[in-house]
């Protein structure tokens, strides 16, 4: 069926894709919007999978201060290119991190920033939770496995839910903005303050 220029319209507002993705992801899904945003995103991650080897030496730093400068974040996104940078579109999302950052409180950008001796402390407090209660080694595996899920959905910055949007995770802005832009788009570090949290 043919898309109305009013879905393409909600479905470029929703996913930041170009008209004529919108408008093919409408004409597959039957016009079902959630379909079509599952298509785009599928698509988007495919193409962010290609870029992911150029190297992105541009970019901006975000900011953000909240709480009337109780808590304050600075976050460098890289992309290829200043053009690209310099775009509200890219602007808007480094905005958009910084303020995720302030409110969700991530440790590392990912996964991979988790130093092993942090993951090894957390799997022995899920093993201890099933101490005595003679579940098979291999079951409890699968149970640290999905709770070590969980935990780096907590503290990962990239595996964490959106604030604004708990159904897309950082990650998935990110590659939405890889394949919004043809750029290969990063986040590279953050830091973020809270007032007097080094005081005693």
């Amino acid at each position: 069926m043919a898309a109305t220029a009013a879905q393409v319209k909600e479905l470029r507002d929703k996913t930041g894709a170009g008209m004529m993705n919108c408008k093919a992801a409408l004409e597959e899904s039957g016009g079902d919007l959630e379909k079509a945003v599952e298509l785009l995103r599928k698509k988007g991650l495919a193409q962010a999978a290609k870029r992911a080897g150029r190297i992105a030496k541009d970019g901006v730093i975000g900011h953000y201060i909240h709480m009337g400068g109780k808590v304050g974040v600075l976050v460098e996104v890289n992309c290829e290119t200043d053009f690209v940078a310099r775009t509200p579109d890219f602007q808007t999302l480094a905005k958009e991190i910084a303020m995720h950052i302030a409110a969700a409180s991530p440790l590392v950008v990912t996964r991979e920033d988790l130093s092993a001796d942090v993951l090894e402390k957390e799997k022995e407090i899920y093993r201890a939770q099933f101490a005595g209660q003679n579940k098979p080694a291999n079951v409890i595996d699968k149970i640290v496995d999905g709770k070590l899920e969980s935990y780096y959905a907590q503290v990962c910055l990239m595996d964490q839910p959106s604030v604004r949007d708990p159904n897309v995770t950082i990650k998935q802005m990110v590659a939405a903005a890889t394949a919004k832009t043809g750029e290969n788009v990063t986040i590279t570090r953050f830091v973020r303050y809270k007032l007097g949290e080094t005081v005693e």
